[in-house]
């Protein structure tokens, strides 16, 4: 495969692999959160259809300042893996809440809490440290340095993500590719510890 020098041209391509992969595939029943530590979410229900670009455009337009991390990051840094969720970062500011609950509205999202019980679309919600959301395209985690981040820093991989810009202007936030191998090492699944060894390999 001819490697692609623009982190939004990768991501483009990739949903359209994602798509032919999946292409009449069966439904199962599983979510992101059943995926297993070795092939990851691309094997589960929500990696049908998968398309992060309408949530992540949303997000943009409303002014929240959320940055992209796991695998869809990877992909924006040249990773051939697919994935089927979508794993963002923020910095958890109270200021951010109402351009965030603009965003996730604006796509119809689902929200659930870290115990997988529904909370209402709405400020309250993005107090939380994480929040789960299920949209028709992406699915995925939503995250803040609230959560239990072991030795890791994450509201500096916040301030020093990377910025793609599309061509209608959109600008996608993802976390350093430094800072993503410190995560996949810190999480150290079979999944994540092979994804770690690719973008190494890609820094080389």
């Amino acid at each position: 495969m001819e490697a692609v020098d623009d982190p939004l041209a990768r991501l483009d391509a990739a949903v359209g692999r994602l798509a032919t992969l999946t292409a009449g595939r069966d439904r199962t029943g599983t979510t992101h959160d059943d995926g297993d530590d070795v092939v990851g979410t691309v094997g589960t229900d929500d990696a049908i259809g998968f398309d992060p670009r309408r949530l992540l455009r949303a997000l943009d337009e409303a002014g929240a300042v959320v940055v992209v991390m796991g695998q869809v990051a990877g992909i924006l840094h040249g990773s051939a893996e697919l994935t089927g969720d979508l794993d963002l970062l923020w910095d958890g500011r109270a200021e951010q809440r109402a351009a965030l609950v603009e965003a996730f509205a604006a796509v119809g999202a689902g929200l659930v809490d870290d115990d997988g019980c529904a909370v209402p679309c709405d400020e309250a919600a993005f107090a939380l440290p994480k929040v789960q959301f299920a949209t028709a395209p992406a699915s995925g985690d939503c995250c803040t340095p609230a959560l239990p981040w072991g030795a890791l820093d994450v509201t500096a991989f916040v301030d020093r993500a990377l910025v793609a810009t599309d061509r209608d202007g959109t600008r996608i936030r993802y976390v350093a590719a430094d800072d993503l191998i410190a995560m996949r090492r810190a999480v150290g699944r079979p999944k994540d510890l092979r994804r770690a060894d690719e973008l190494e390999a890609i820094l080389r």
